[in-house]
């Protein structure tokens, strides 16, 4: 399987944050984990990146729930900056919801290609990473 360059993980839960980068790190998904807590702490990284397509993450995993600035308003802004960048980007929603409306409401973000329930299993993961 073909390592990734850079996956970039949006989510405040440290604990599951820890637990996602050891399985990542221990199967050799991915070369370069970004992490930040909120969506405005990605946003601000990432948005200055768009034109360098080579340091822009291949792969972003966001949750919904977040203080300062939660999923769901990383995907408006994200919205804005994809045709800004160079290089196909797979986003996933990540979420302890069960709730359809989440869901439904994900899958109505053409940026995003699935709405995954945590906790990620490690097949999933090396799915997305792949």
């Amino acid at each position: 399987m073909r390592m990734i360059d850079i996956a970039c993980i949006i989510d405040d839960d440290s604990i599951y944050v820890f637990g996602l980068k050891k399985i990542i790190e221990m199967n050799n998904l991915c070369k370069n984990i970004l992490v930040f807590k909120n969506g405005e702490e990605a946003l601000k990284y990432l948005a200055p990146l768009v034109t360098t397509s080579e340091e822009f993450p291949d792969v972003i995993l966001l949750d919904i729930n977040m203080p300062v600035l939660d999923g769901w308003g990383f995907l408006d802004e994200f919205t804005k900056l994809k045709p800004k960048i160079n290089k196909k980007v797979t986003l996933y929603m990540v979420s302890s919801s069960v709730n359809q409306e989440d869901i439904d409401k994900a899958n109505k973000y053409e940026q995003v290609s699935d709405y995954i329930i945590k906790p990620i299993n490690i097949d999933e993961l090396k799915r997305i990473m792949a």
